[in-house]
């Protein structure tokens, strides 16, 4: 142990706790053959009782000892002198935060069943591939709810998604902005991937989007936007799922016209430094998405960093305590099996 040092060598004060152990134990062991020898002879003894002899108590104790003094040495951390080790200081996770437009306008069925369901059954189909990294989601229509914080506990957020519908939130409209603030809110401080997803197909009514866009880079997160619905602009159209009877949407007796800001979204994605997915009016492919864009950022900034630390021998303190006790428990078993 020449070439060892300890770095919590404060810990050897422990030694005392162990010899006061073993001396109860010695007392008690004392006491026992005392109360004993009070009761029975020493012939009866010996044929009635299985005890073992002074040298093999002794023996069993000093393994007892043993055992201690090498879980006190384990505790003090002893470590190799000049000799290290490379470890990975943290395992390569990342925070994605799913932000899903509920409004009214995602249950246009251009996308078979609808917009809002699709969206929601891609989302659930990516959840399972990010199984080692934390999930979060915020839906937003005229306001932004976040409705599961950042969780590793997928089966949770998979519950909570199920039952997202323009119902979870009251207020109409695509507040695109807020959603983005909620979701840079719900990051923990610190390094690490934070990523958010948006699906929306509206234009945004007021809420800023790009200051929101900054403010989510300052913190280290990306936007990977994905913007569904046409440019031009869609009439929407929901279908009776009874019936299949196709009824325009309405509002003050015109009809509803879904129109993408997609130069606001590219804007967003590209102040991340993030991706900017023109899904269209086509079934929503999250599943590439996740392949092209979402992948990639997660591995660049997952927290993987490798890092150099002295090389740590309480491995072998353990070993040696496990030892002295499995040997103190074969003595005492064989002195069980060796008396009459």
């Amino acid at each position: 142990m020449m070439g060892w040092h300890f770095a919590e060598a404060g810990r050897v004060h422990l030694v005392w706790v162990a010899l006061a152990v073993v001396a109860l134990l010695a007392v008690l062991e004392v006491r026992s053959r005392d109360a004993l020898a009070r009761f029975l002879s020493p012939v009866m003894q010996r044929r009635l009782a299985a005890q073992a002899s002074g040298a093999r108590v002794a023996t069993r104790l000093a393994l007892v000892l043993g055992a201690l003094l090498f879980g006190v040495l384990g505790l003090m951390r002893p470590q190799a002198r000049g000799v290290t080790e490379t470890v990975i200081a943290g395992r390569a996770t990342a925070d994605i935060v799913f932000v899903l437009d509920v409004s009214k306008s995602m249950l246009a069925d251009d996308t078979a069943p609808n917009r809002l369901a699709r969206a929601k059954a891609e989302i659930a189909q990516v959840a399972e591939r990010l199984a080692r990294h934390r999930v979060g989601l915020v839906v937003f229509a005229g306001r932004a709810v976040p409705v599961c914080p950042l969780t590793p506990d997928h089966s949770f957020f998979n519950m909570v998604l199920g039952g997202v519908d323009p119902g979870s939130v009251s207020t109409g409209g695509t507040r695109i902005g807020e959603a983005v603030s909620v979701a840079v809110r719900s990051f923990p401080a610190g390094e690490g991937a934070k990523l958010i997803v948006l699906i929306t197909d509206g234009e945004d009514h007021e809420s800023y989007p790009l200051e929101a866009a900054k403010a989510a880079a300052a913190v280290g997160a990306k936007i990977v936007a994905i913007g569904l619905g046409s440019e031009e602009g869609t009439p929407l159209v929901v279908a009776d799922p009874q019936t299949g009877v196709r009824t325009p949407i309405t509002y003050d007796g015109q009809a509803v016209i879904s129109r993408l800001d997609a130069d606001t979204l590219r804007q967003m994605a590209s102040a991340t430094e993030g991706a900017y997915v023109p899904a269209g009016t086509s079934a929503l492919d999250l599943d590439a998405i996740v392949d092209t864009h979402v992948q990639p950022m997660v591995r660049a900034g997952a927290d993987a960093s490798v890092r150099t630390i002295p090389a740590e021998r309480y491995p072998w303190m353990v070993l040696g305590a496990l030892v002295c006790l499995l040997a103190s428990l074969w003595i005492g078993s064989d002195a069980a099996r060796r008396s009459p």
